[in-house]
């Protein structure tokens, strides 16, 4: 083989074969020809492979060095990707899955355990220091996020607890109330006038009055309901209103109501000490406390038990259950209604929780198709809607007693503005019954329904309400799960702040408080020496 090289430059390079040409003849030229290669494209080759071979190597660096933190042997990674790219997300989600899937076969009860990382910034220092690999990642996150979802849990809790506890305080300023009007009713005259006047005395057992009944120890919720009732009435002179309160608030509550005489209508203020009962109503009543008290200690021992810890979907009706209001005896004296009032007939009974939009006479012209007492049944949203309110809420159907009586998804009629036939009621065995399902109660363990006057009340007087149109009657307002439209706010004729959240407490909602307030009587010197508007 030789190589020419022309001496005016290297512009070419000609190899020839000595062998090429034995009898070839004139081929040897031509195979001289085919092997010539230009010098200029020899340097743009070599300028090429220089611009190339550097992006290549940094590419295959970057390969090994990802594909060393993703995959489990780089090799098995790069593949193709060397050249087309490939996906590296997909790998590692699939990476990452695979991971959590073994941490949490490896850990089966789903908790993470102690020692656990606080912050994503520590599980930032822990993967960089120690170098660690996709799997401890995993296990780290996994932890982090448990220990989080408990503790945001724990928190709602806490939170919920606290609410319920705040609920069952008296706020300084209706204790300033009842100071007051207790001072005043020593030292004023004018407070101790006897109510209601001399010459409305007759009306107290007149049938054609309209005859509203109130069970309270709040002398400023007493006075709201009147107020509202009496200001949307369209003859506020048809209403007599009748207060049964305790020996406690006696006192006040009669001052109040004889200072402010003279913009109400007939009102009785009546404490429980001034009633005369026969011996064998006030047994009954003592049995019935007693067994309300022992229903709600073992419902207490359970939570405490259990360190307060619920099923889903029953932490506000479980808590709502150990309101000391539960164990009041003017709650539960609502089933001798027609023992406290022998001389009516037909009376509406509201709790002091509630205030009234509309006129409601006509509710004494209901006819009750002879039925004892007219409530709201169905709910604003609709038929069969009665979220909170279901039989099951209040009843325990795992025993037999329960679930042959009740269908644990019907609802319960709503309690707090309801319309009695007294006369109807005296002719049935509602209070027997009541008493025998109490009875019942402590010979089944106790175990029957949550504390509270009304899942007896629900059994006695099954089968004896006429439903009313939920306009009448919108329910719930101090709960946390119901929110009527305002809409509907606007239209009811009474709006009810059942639950843990009053209107003249602080954690009650802001947007439904001003409906109560607006009936407070800011005017009065009491109620501005006590900042109750405050």
């Amino acid at each position: 083989m030789k190589f020419y090289i022309s001496a005016a430059g290297i512009k070419r390079v000609t190899i020839s074969s000595p062998g090429g040409a034995i009898g070839k003849g004139g081929g040897g030229c031509a195979t001289v020809a085919a092997r010539r290669f230009s010098g200029r494209t020899l340097i743009l080759l070599l300028l090429m492979l220089a611009i190339v071979l550097p992006f290549t190597f940094v590419r295959f660096a970057f390969l090994v060095l990802e594909s060393a933190s993703v995959c489990d042997s780089p090799f098995d990674c790069m593949g193709l990707r060397l050249f087309r790219g490939g996906d590296t997300s997909l790998k590692i989600r699939e990476e990452l899955t695979r991971a959590l899937v073994e941490e949490t076969s490896q850990d089966g009860n789903g908790r993470g355990q102690k020692g656990s990382l606080e912050s994503f910034d520590e599980l930032v220092r822990e993967m960089t220091l120690k170098r660690r690999d996709i799997k401890a990642f995993a296990s780290v996150t996994k932890k982090m996020l448990l220990q989080m979802e408990r503790r945001v849990q724990s928190a709602k809790h806490h939170e919920l607890v606290y609410w319920h506890l705040a609920s069952h305080g008296v706020p300084k300023c209706l204790h300033c109330l009842s100071l007051r009007l207790t001072e005043e009713y020593s030292v004023n005259a004018m407070a101790r006038t006897r109510l209601p006047p001399p010459e409305s005395v007759s009306r107290l057992t007149d049938p054609s009055f309209h005859h509203v009944v109130i069970l309270t120890d709040n002398v400023l919720a007493a006075s709201v309901v009147i107020s509202s009732t009496v200001q949307n009435a369209v003859n506020p002179d048809k209403f007599v209103f009748h207060i049964v309160t305790d020996k406690k608030t006696y006192t006040p509550m009669h001052a109040w109501f004889a200072i402010n005489s003279a913009s109400s209508p007939v009102v009785e203020v009546k404490g429980l000490h001034q009633y005369d009962w026969p011996q064998e109503v006030n047994v009954r009543v003592k049995e019935m406390l007693e067994i309300h008290r022992m229903i709600w200690r073992r419902h207490y021992q359970n939570l405490k038990d259990s360190d307060y810890s619920f099923v889903e979907g029953t932490h506000e009706q479980s808590l709502q259950a150990l309101n000391p209001s539960c164990l009041a005896l003017l709650n539960h004296l609502r089933i001798y209604i027609p023992k406290l009032f022998p001389d009516l007939d037909k009376i509406v009974l509201l709790d002091d929780d509630v205030v009234v939009q509309r006129d409601l006479s006509s509710l004494w012209e209901t006819d009750l198709n002879g039925k004892v007492v007219g409530a709201v049944v169905d709910s604003w949203c609709g038929s069969n809607c009665c979220p909170g309110r279901k039989y099951k809420d209040y009843f325990n159907f795992s025993h037999p007693l329960i679930s042959s009586n009740l269908l644990q998804d019907d609802c319960a009629w709503l309690s707090g503005m309801n319309f009695f036939d007294l006369k109807a009621w005296r002719q049935t065995n509602i209070t027997e019954a009541y008493s025998t399902w109490l009875r019942l109660s402590v010979s089944s363990g106790l175990q029957l329904w949550q504390p509270g006057a009304l899942p007896p009340t629900l059994l006695a007087f099954k089968g004896l309400t006429q439903p009313l149109d939920p306009s009448w009657h919108v329910a719930g307002l101090g709960s946390r799960s119901v929110k009527p439209p305002e809409e509907i706010l606007k239209s009811a004729a009474v709006l009810h702040f059942s639950g843990p959240a009053k209107p003249w407490l602080e954690i009650s909602k802001p947007e439904v408080r001003s409906y109560w307030y607006r009936y407070v009587k800011s005017s009065n010197i009491f109620v501005r020496k006590c900042k109750i508007m405050n």
